[in-house]
């Protein structure tokens, strides 16, 4: 595991980091990504779409390979947006998956000062805004290191 320590043995967002979503949807569009289900996800969306679980699952999710193993993700249109993408913004932001609260605070992100510089190209919103402290970026990752993402059969392989 990588535990985003600098040279000096210092966890490189141990000052906090800035970040404001200023809602640009730069991160819900035009780039193919996967955004992961929790049970705690497929529960608290369809509910508030007021549509059932399995209708929720057929409209708006796809089954992917990772690996060995399968998972849920919230499914894109053609041209890579998000299907909760609208011209007024994410359609579910008052229940989005944790994987979309917690951005920018993904591990991946905060694990170095290159990794943080090489997201925040994509991203206005990183390095303004209202500094994040580093318990509040540990809090998003472990968080996320606790969820319980759905994992659906294994693919058949062949054999």
């Amino acid at each position: 595991m990588n535990t985003g320590q600098q040279g000096s043995g210092k966890v490189f967002h141990s000052d906090g980091l800035r970040f404001e979503c200023n809602r640009c949807s730069h991160c819900c569009r035009h780039d193919p990504g996967l955004v992961f289900l929790s049970e705690e996800d497929i529960i608290r969306i369809p509910r508030y779409l007021r549509i059932g679980r399995a209708e929720f699952l057929a409209r708006y999710c796809r089954h992917v390979d990772i690996g060995t193993v399968r998972r849920i993700t919230i499914d894109e249109r053609p041209n890579y947006d998000c299907v909760f993408w609208s011209e007024s913004g994410c359609e579910i932001y008052e229940v989005r998956p944790l994987q979309c609260r917690s951005y920018p605070f993904w591990a991946s992100v905060v694990d170095s000062a290159e990794s943080w510089q090489a997201e925040s190209e994509h991203c206005p919103g990183m390095n303004t805004g209202a500094l994040h402290s580093s318990d509040e970026i540990d809090d998003w990752l472990l968080q996320a290191r606790q969820r319980r993402l759905i994992e659906l059969d294994p693919p058949y392989r062949g054999g």
